[in-house]
């Protein structure tokens, strides 16, 4: 990991042709879904795949232009963002079942929640970057965060898979001040309950979706810059892995149920990023406690991507196969 905190490959105009393009790509979307339609395999399929490409081709780009030490950190900041990204799929799965959202209207839905993740992840990261140049003991509280996420993720009851919307915090101070129309108005966020200005369901289900937004930067900014120091590397694996969002949420829909071991593949990445940076410090005070390098760092994060997604394989195959020999006994 680059030991400079704002030591950025990016130029000025690099900065702009990538804030452009991000901008473009989202109106894009913006414009994809504002027909509210239910999406096809077919059209999940073709936008993932091009969201798939597009952040591969940067990486050869970064390989190409700034040499393999910061092509490495891209690849591997990236793999760590995807991977937190699909928990962020999962929650919002979660969410859109709790609040009932029309199947038409889902998309619309994560298209906010990508747009509210990109704007508080970059705030996160000015922050981080900040932060990391004045203060090296940055890094050290940054290792603390992602082994204390790591323990809760661990820790956290994941028998029940519901959620509560009225218990939500962001519901519960809307519904205080402002009436709730009893039903969706398409992607209208206000309507009106006896002649009152009112938010509507779809308003609430947006809120609770950026609220969890918070969250999530939380974990993911110190996770890539345990990677690397380089703002520019950080922000592009952060927008990368969520401008996909919306599409893979529809191809991974059926799936993501089956990754039962996904929380604790995550915690240990999570775990793994945080000694990352705990010795990272250690070594700007102390030259003789080593680092781990970005290459060593990719081995893991892959390797252990690669075991949760077999165990969780064999895990639900033998759920299955008890369940069809209890239904034949039944």
């Amino acid at each position: 990991m680059s030991t400079g905190a704002i030591d950025s490959l990016a130029t000025p105009t690099l900065w702009l042709v990538t804030v452009g393009a991000l901008l473009v790509l989202l109106a894009l979307d913006f414009v994809i879904t504002r027909r509210p339609h239910e999406v096809s395999m077919r059209e999940a399929l073709r936008w993932s795949a091009f969201y798939i490409a597009l952040p591969l081709a940067f990486g050869l780009f970064v390989w190409w232009r700034y040499g393999s030490a910061r092509g490495l950190e891209y690849i591997t900041g990236y793999l760590v963002e995807k991977s937190l990204s699909v928990d962020n799929l999962f929650v919002f799965m979660l969410l859109l079942a709790a609040f009932a959202v029309p199947l038409e209207l889902q998309q619309r839905v994560l298209l906010f929640g990508i747009v509210g993740a990109l704007a508080l992840r970059a705030v996160f990261i000015a922050i981080g970057a900040v932060a990391l140049a004045a203060f090296d003991w940055t890094f050290l509280v940054f290792g603390l965060i992602l082994i204390a996420t790591a323990v809760k993720v661990v820790a956290k009851e994941t028998g029940g898979g519901n959620v509560d919307v009225d218990a939500l915090r962001s519901v519960r101070l809307a519904r205080r001040f402002v009436p709730v129309t009893p039903d969706y108005q398409g992607p209208r966020m206000l309507g009106r309950v006896d002649g009152r200005r009112a938010l509507t369901p779809f308003a609430l289900v947006v809120l609770a979706v950026l609220t969890t937004d918070v969250v999530f930067a939380v974990d993911s900014v110190p996770a890539v810059y345990g990677i690397t120091g380089d703002p520019f590397l950080v922000f592009v694996t952060n927008a990368f892995a969520l401008l996909g969002l919306r599409a893979l949420y529809f191809v991974l829909q059926g799936a993501l149920n089956k990754l039962v071991h996904l929380d604790v593949g995550l915690a240990v990445i999570l775990a793994f990023i945080g000694v990352k940076l705990g010795l990272h410090w250690a070594h700007q005070r102390w030259e003789a406690v080593p680092e781990i390098p970005t290459l060593a760092s990719l081995a893991v994060i892959a390797g252990v991507l690669a075991v949760t997604a077999l165990t969780s394989h064999l895990a639900t195959r033998r759920r299955s196969r008890e369940a069809g020999v209890a239904s034949r006994q039944a």
